[in-house]
């Protein structure tokens, strides 16, 4: 007998525990946090002490902005559960950080890299999870960002883009018919083109693309990969390792590896091609880049002594067609993966893709302050100009706010195998605005509380109306937002909004908040209990806890509960259903710390005071019995 009781006391308080916790998440998916984590950490005091509520938690004080405790529950989450998600560990790193725990958070970094790597690699992997994780890093970046494919891209591999006097230098395997055919990815081998540019009430305008005007520069094998001196003089491009012969040069192993040639730009033609001293026959260097002095050239290379398959190295420009020697650029940019496509912009910001650092699958776009600060980490871009697939090539030729540019992609969606894109960044900006009102008097409500929350869920702001009841939120384009109204005795109001790309734009969002207390009722949501039960569901609790909002904001508050039924059943089982179901009502309310002294009574009157016509005999739809089954809370004394 003791074993049967003790086994129905674990039950009843396991039912109890997840009661609480799908109470919460009702509350949180609303955005109602603070609520949701008194709930929440109800729930840890009877015992339950999971991943999802550990990590709610965190959450709730995450989205509040309070580190102090988001960095509690987050901490009890990560070391509790080792296949915790990458998310929890990156909020639990940021909230590190934010309070100045730079030690500890760098000893998690790992573990965020291990997890997320994993992911990654997982088919059920979402690119979206590390857009989340780059918006908590960005915090709201205030910059649009327009990608549009190039017209000029062609059904097989195009990319790479540098612009010089209104031409754009790029590389693909459209040549001509008769091109010879490259075994790895059965396309024809790469040539150099060049296409003119020019923008027209803001959009881009291309002619029709040719190959380089250029002497030798195009063989039967493969170019890529341009950049120009800023006189224009001076061209540096890749190249097949090739004979004399215009024939593939194979090392010992049988593999061809690529070169840095450089051209001079003679009579309208590029000429007068030299290859660079410090190739190598036994391994590939390519893909240059300028600095923006042009006293530098980066490139690419799988040389020995490197940290990963290919690093990006640098050397000095010297007079007389000499070089320095080459230069690792060190363990800040090169991983043990890939880094390839480097790119320095005239602001001397040093761009690079690689797939050894965090990235949303593949390569990525980095970029870097090395050049001003040899210790500064690399920052990836993140989307749009980063996916799930490789991303490279980098390049933009201003470097104000407004920035135009170029980059390449094999994502889905393109004319090809790779595609160039060009991308628009400006900065837009709009305003949120709106009045809280009374939704049954119409009156203007002062001191509402308004929240703005991010498309994370994340409180990004939060205001009080004015006493003309107005608020004014500055906000994003292109973001997505939800406007929350609170104020006590008031339901909560919400208004999801989907900000343009308009700068300087507005955007209206009035509430009416709906009163609580109407005459001498609290009026919330109808209460619904399963069939000829009594217990609370998750449903009426939510609802029940408005009732409670009410009595503590109003202390001296003092109600009843009154409960009916409809007419169905005996008249004798309809009062005593009534009864139990207005004490289970009164039970709940006083569970939450409400005093018993605060309920003067709670009295169920089964059929006996009707809303409609719907006695024993009349028959009625669902709906019009549904009317009738009601719990009232009627207050008989206020403050």
């Amino acid at each position: 007998m003791k074993i049967k009781f003790l086994i129905l006391i674990l039950a009843f308080s396991t039912s109890s525990m997840f009661a609480q916790k799908k109470l919460a998440d009702k509350f949180f998916d609303n955005y109602a946090y603070v609520k949701a984590s008194e709930l929440y950490e109800k729930a840890i005091e009877k015992g339950e002490d999971s991943e999802h509520v550990l990590t709610r938690l965190g959450d709730c004080y995450y989205n509040n902005s309070n580190s102090e405790k988001a960095v509690i529950w987050y901490a009890k989450a990560v070391n509790k559960y080792d296949k915790i998600s990458a998310e929890y560990v990156f909020k639990y790193i940021q909230t590190l950080k934010s309070l100045g725990n730079y030690t500890e958070a760098d000893k998690w970094m790992k573990k965020f890299n291990d997890i997320y790597n994993d992911e990654s690699k997982s088919k059920n992997y979402d690119v979206s999870h590390f857009e989340k994780y780059n918006e908590l890093l960005t915090n709201d970046d205030k910059t649009v960002i327009k990608i549009v494919n190039l017209p000029i891209n062609s059904s097989l591999s195009d990319f790479g883009s540098y612009i010089h006097n209104n031409q754009l230098f790029f590389a693909s395997s459209k040549g001509t018919g008769e091109a010879k055919v490259y075994a790895w990815n059965k396309e024809p081998f790469l040539d150099l083109f060049q296409v003119s540019v020019k923008e027209k009430d803001g959009e881009l305008e291309f002619g029709t693309p040719d190959f380089i005007k250029a002497s030798k520069i195009n063989t039967d094998y493969h170019e890529a990969s341009v950049a120009i001196s800023n006189d224009g003089k001076t061209m540096y491009f890749t190249r097949d390792n090739v004979t004399r012969k215009n024939k593939l040069d194979y090392d010992k192993k049988g593999t061809t590896n690529l070169k840095i040639y450089k051209a001079t730009f003679i009579e309208n033609s590029w000429s007068d091609i030299k290859e660079l001293p410090f190739n190598d026959e036994v391994y590939s260097t390519g893909h240059p880049a300028l600095s923006s002095d042009n006293k530098k050239l980066y490139f690419v290379s799988d040389r020995d002594g490197g940290f990963g398959q290919t690093d990006i190295y640098e050397v000095d420009i010297l007079d007389n067609n000499k070089y320095s020697k080459p230069k690792n650029l060190g363990g800040k940019i090169n991983t043990p993966g890939r880094e390839m496509f480097p790119f320095v912009s005239k602001d001397s910001i040093f761009y690079f893709s690689s797939d050894g650092h965090l990235n949303l699958g593949l390569l990525d776009i980095f970029k870097s302050n090395i050049i001003k600060d040899e210790a500064a980490e690399p920052e990836n871009l993140g989307a749009p100009y980063n996916s799930g697939y490789d991303d490279f090539a980098f390049y933009t030729d201003s470097d104000d706010e407004n920035k135009r540019g170029y980059f390449s992609s094999n994502r889905p969606g393109g004319q090809g195998s790779d595609d160039i894109y060009s991308f628009t960044s400006y900065e837009c900006s709009q305003k949120i605005t709106g009045i809280v009102r009374d939704s049954d008097t119409k009156e203007i409500l002062d001191n509402a509380i308004i929240k703005l929350i991010n498309e994370t869920g994340k409180v990004i702001n939060e205001i009080t109306t004015n006493s003309d009841g107005t608020y004014t939120f500055d906000a994003d384009c292109n973001k997505s937002y939800v406007v929350l109204g609170t104020k006590p005795d008031y339901k909560d109001e919400k208004k999801d909004l989907i900000l343009d790309d308009k700068n300087d734009a507005t955007t209206n969002a009035d509430l009416f908040l709906e009163p609580l207390i109407k005459g001498n009722q609290i009026v919330i949501n109808p209460i619904f209990f399963d069939f000829d039960k009594w217990n609370i569901r998750t449903d009426a609790e939510y609802e029940l806890e408005k009732v409670i909002d009410v009595l503590r904001t109003h202390p001296g508050m003092i109600i009843k509960i009154e409960s009916h039924t409809d007419s169905r059943g005996s008249d004798r089982y309809n009062m005593k259903l009534s009864d139990r179901r207005a004490k289970s009502s009164e039970e709940y309310i006083t569970s939450r710390g409400i005093g018993n002294s605060r309920i003067e009574s709670s009295t169920g009157y089964g059929e006996n005071q009707l809303l409609n016509k719907c006695v024993n005999g009349v028959k009625c739809t669902p709906e019009e019995h549904q009317l009738n089954r009601r719990t009232q809370f009627i207050i008989i004394k206020m403050d």
